[in-house]
């Protein structure tokens, strides 16, 4: 009798917790100072000094200045347009010593500047960086000194600036060649995006601002925000009364939009990829065209032709099926919401289904033919197997496309802006019937001045787009099984 292998049930591995793995850094950061060398001890104060002890003088010298500039800037305070980095930036942040200081000069004919409540944020997050980078080289400068330390107690020679430069160009190019690119996110991405939140929690407005040239507000805390359900402040009624239709007509308009597009493609694949299908290199090459044209000039092209005065009312009224055009776009005021909704819908269907059936085409030639001939031995019919193995198998290649597909679509912003404006308006409204979050974001910032309160509008749309795409994405089986497909 043949017996059964036991297989004993894998133990989990525990996983560590944040205060346990931020035990473990101050525990190894303790062992780095009593075990390593003078050095070692020195560079938790002087930038370096661990390297000059391990004759590393380049990579010592470099620490060394890297510590000198930081200081020198934390210290003396060099300032742009009269707002200062450094201990400077940090005081002015709280934005309570202010002067107004600005004032028309007769002599010039001009305004002239006082304090810039932007300049003090923006820089006064920069001084937090800078603190945050100093923080990092230093922990850089002690672990390159204890590493010396530890070669040397394995008989081995502290490595030199050339080895490293090697090493950087070989085993370590991923850190050569990612670090410029993290440094351009943080300074082209995360700082902006920092200090655009920043704003939405003071009373940046520039219609309240001083017309003397001056540049000044105050944090207000919460009030910008608790505005989009009380309706207090300048845009209050306008926050409360329309953030709640401009957020459903996002999520109808996101859903659409991308299942319209998904499906579209899909379908429009399967057609093209038909067997015995006659030019298949012409219909691709036509809807391909679709994409080579940009997006901009496909939409505006139709604006036009859908437009009060544009070829296809006109055709319509030559025909006499009607007397007056019709509002197809939403552009005037008292033209038909619905309507408008309904041919942003279409028209978006021209310019997303090429991508989707170019994607899917690929993935269509992946299937296994093995899973279609079982299929059809068992008697399985087209219909069916277009259920059961090439839509699940599709989605599950795509589903991190249709995610950000969605996401996406909450933050189309050309579509709306270039078809519609964001109409039909409505009087004493910024946000018209086919505003999207991040139309009416840009109406309110940019037309009327209200920075705080686009920014609100701004970490609203951020908070629904990060919720659904980490919970769909860690939910789907693209994420879940990633190595099997059944």
């Amino acid at each position: 009798m043949a017996s059964k292998a036991i297989t004993a049930p894998k133990n989990k591995a525990h996983e560590l917790t944040f205060f346990e793995k931020l035990g473990n850094r101050f525990s190894n950061f303790r062992k780095r100072f009593e075990d390593g060398s003078l050095g070692t001890k020195l560079a938790h104060f002087i930038f370096g000094a661990g390297n000059f002890y391990h004759k590393q003088y380049v990579k010592g010298a470099i620490f060394l200045l890297l510590q000198i500039a930081i200081l020198a800037v934390m210290i003396f305070c060099p300032s742009i347009n009269g707002t200062p980095y450094g201990w400077k930036a940090l005081a002015n942040l709280p934005l309570k010593n202010l002067s107004e200081g600005g004032g028309f000069d007769p002599a010039t004919g001009h305004f002239t500047s006082g304090s810039d409540c932007k300049l003090m944020i923006l820089f006064g997050f920069v001084t937090i960086a800078l603190i945050i980078i100093y923080f990092m080289i230093w922990n850089m400068s002690i672990a390159s000194s204890y590493k010396a330390d530890m070669d040397k107690k394995i008989g081995k020679k502290p490595t030199t600036f050339k080895e490293d430069m090697a090493e950087l160009l070989d085993g370590k190019f991923h850190v050569l060649m990612l670090t410029p690119t993290c440094i351009a996110a943080t300074v082209f991405t995360i700082l902006p995006t920092i200090f655009m939140i920043a704003l939405a929690f003071t009373t940046y407005n520039s219609q309240d601002m001083n017309d003397l040239g001056t540049n000044l507000f105050r944090w207000n805390g919460l009030q910008n925000f608790a505005a989009v359900f009380t309706g207090e402040g300048s845009l209050g009624m306008e926050i409360k009364n329309r953030f709640l239709p401009v957020l459903g007509w996002t999520f109808i308009w996101a859903i659409f939009a991308t299942l319209s597009c998904y499906f579209g493609g899909i379908i429009l694949a399967l057609l093209i990829n038909k067997k015995g299908l006659n030019g298949k290199k012409v219909f691709r090459t036509v809807f391909i065209f679709t994409i080579a044209v940009p997006q901009f000039i496909s939409l505006l092209a139709v604006r036009n032709l859908l437009g009060e005065y544009g070829p296809f009312n006109q055709f319509l009224k030559d025909l006499g099926w009607i007397t007056e055009s019709i509002g197809f776009l939403g552009l005037k005021t008292g033209d038909s919401e619905k309507l408008a909704k309904v041919m942003v819908i279409i028209v978006n269907m021209w310019v997303g289904i090429p991508y989707t059936m170019l994607m899917t085409s690929g993935i269509l030639m992946n299937i296994p033919a093995d899973l279609y001939e079982a299929a059809r031995v068992d008697g399985a019919s087209t219909f069916k197997m277009f259920f059961k193995i090439t839509l699940p198998y599709v989605i599950f290649i795509t589903t991190p496309y249709l995610i950000s597909s969605f996401i996406g679509n909450i933050n189309s912003f050309n579509t709306i802006f270039l078809l519609t404006g964001g109409g039909p308006t409505y009087t004493g409204y910024q946000a018209g019937g086919t505003d999207l979050l991040v139309t009416w974001l840009y109406k309110v910032t940019i037309d009327q001045g209200s920075y705080n309160t686009g920014a609100v509008i701004g970490i609203f749309t951020f908070i629904i787009t990060a919720t659904i795409t980490l919970i769909t994405y860690r939910r789907s089986k693209a994420y879940n099984e990633e190595d099997t497909f059944q």
